[in-house]
């Protein structure tokens, strides 16, 4: 039986380590990454859907002993795209996070195109 590589990781902002994540909390991202990378669908309470950032872009979400992480990520074919990650104070996503991960992966895309319809270009 042929199995599929794991999708890899591109992180363009935020890291997950201890401190500030406990270690169990960290843990537990980690397991939710890995198995995001075996294409495994995850639903609530693990993940959620971010439409508001765009389409294919969800949430991991991990409560820690005090307060609450998040994991934005996009579900690309090639790859997990991980946006950002923060502690969750409120019940809505503040919008500095929303705006900054649409940027990111506004660059991400762009960079993305230029370097499939560059291939072979000198610069």
């Amino acid at each position: 039986m042929e199995t599929q590589a794991d999708k890899p990781l591109a992180w363009l902002h935020g890291e997950v380590k201890s401190p500030p994540l406990s270690a169990a909390a960290r843990i537990e991202m980690g397991t939710l990454l890995r198995r995001l990378q075996r294409r495994e669908k995850l639903a609530m309470p693990a993940s959620r859907p971010m439409p508001s950032i765009g389409p294919r872009c969800h949430e991991l979400r991990v409560n820690d002993e005090t307060v609450t992480w998040r994991l934005v990520y996009r579900l690309d074919p090639d790859a997990i795209v991980i946006v950002d990650v923060f502690s969750k104070k409120t019940a809505a996503t503040p919008q500095t996070v929303i705006d900054g991960s649409k940027q990111r992966l506004k660059k991400y895309d762009a960079a993305a195109k230029e370097e499939a319809g560059g291939q072979g270009e000198e610069d």
